[in-house]
């Protein structure tokens, strides 16, 4: 990592890109990405695509997703209290107390999830929050002050927190998942630029939109670019803290390389191809299995079109949807070495087929 690219990490990580209202840190990332890249494709809504060597026969996909949980406003009391629904997989267990961001088209209100005080409840019957239980406060007294600050039904609204780094060797913050994985493709194709590397094949960096409510911008633009390979980059569960199980969810390690997936949706062919690069140029890697899909834009793009042979990287991270998202930044360069090394690796035309 050089410093432009660091730079572009913190820029991206710290700007809010929710569900559905990507198009802020779409543009941070093409920007950050069009010096190395030969021309891009950006959709309908939103996903956006460097292109290096257009028009070729053969077409792979690097991918991750730029989305990150958040919540909408869903009704405004009276007395200018706020409340939400989920917009993806938002956690209402962590949002009390939290500062919260309400991005109106007047521009940033700045606001808290309340909570009653510890003094006032009775803790023998505390139970974890429902979303139906949050509420928002802007520091207004009626309902239309906030309705007069730009606040409506519909306002999309994200936490605060920004990206830090602890103990030099984790980064920590909010929508690590997945934005890290739009800053790891974006520095594969800066390495390609940087080492004049001339790929056989057209490459397509596809950050897409809305995994997170159903992995809908890869759905949609892989039906568009109708590639031969995908090969997908997303988090999985750092397994080793407390509260989680090894029997049921794996034994995966924050810092022990990235985590290569075996299940339905990954092409097994593609797979051992990987494997392979990884044990030829000394990456360590993990597995992991799962059951009926990957929860990630891989099931889009493998059952896409016709199919597309397609793969997963994972990226191990602590603390899933939560403010404190946590990766070790050796993962990040490994992930991107796996990437970028595999592209070196492929000849273009391969055919991933198991029966010929």
């Amino acid at each position: 990592m050089n410093e432009q690219s660091k730079s572009f990490l913190y820029k991206y990580l710290n700007n809010a890109s929710p569900t559905g209202f990507e198009s802020s840190g779409q543009q941070i990332w093409l920007d950050y990405l069009k010096p190395y890249i030969d021309e891009y494709i950006v959709d309908t809504y939103g996903t956006a695509v460097g292109v290096i060597g257009p028009g070729k026969d053969y077409k792979v996909v690097i991918e991750a997703h730029s989305d990150e949980i958040s919540w909408f406003v869903n009704y405004i009391s009276d007395d200018g209290y706020i409340y939400v629904r989920r917009n993806g997989g938002s956690d209402a267990l962590i949002a009390p107390s939290m500062r919260v961001n309400l991005h109106t088209k007047k521009g940033v209100v700045e606001g808290v999830f309340g909570w009653p005080a510890i003094h006032v409840r009775d803790l023998a019957k505390d139970t974890a929050p429902k979303v139906t239980d949050l509420f928002i406060d802007v520091g207004a007294a009626t309902k239309q002050e906030v309705v007069d600050m730009g606040i409506n039904v519909g306002t999309v609204c994200t936490f605060v927190d920004g990206l830090t780094e602890l103990n030099n060797r984790y980064y920590v913050g909010r929508a690590l998942d997945n934005r890290m994985g739009g800053f790891m493709i974006a520095e594969v194709a800066r390495l390609l630029k940087e080492n004049n590397v001339t790929l056989p094949f057209t490459l397509y960096i596809v950050n897409a939109v809305q995994e997170e409510i159903g992995l809908r911008g890869a759905e949609m633009i892989a039906r568009r670019l109708k590639p031969d390979l995908a090969i997908c980059t997303d988090v999985t569960h750092d397994t080793q803290s407390p509260k989680y199980d090894k029997k049921e969810q794996g034994d995966l390690k924050c810092g022990a390389g990235p985590v290569l997936c075996y299940g339905p949706a990954v092409q097994n062919n593609v797979l051992d191809f990987l494997i392979a690069v990884a044990e030829q140029q000394g990456i360590d890697f993990q597995r992991q299995a799962v059951s009926r899909s990957t929860g990630t834009d891989t099931d889009a793009f493998a059952y896409a079109t016709e199919g597309i042979a397609s793969a997963l990287i994972s990226l191990p991270l602590k603390y899933m949807h939560t403010t404190v998202e946590t990766v070790h930044m050796d993962d990040v360069q490994n992930v991107i070495k796996l990437m970028y090394e595999t592209l070196l690796a492929l000849k273009g035309g391969e055919d991933f087929r198991y029966i010929k």
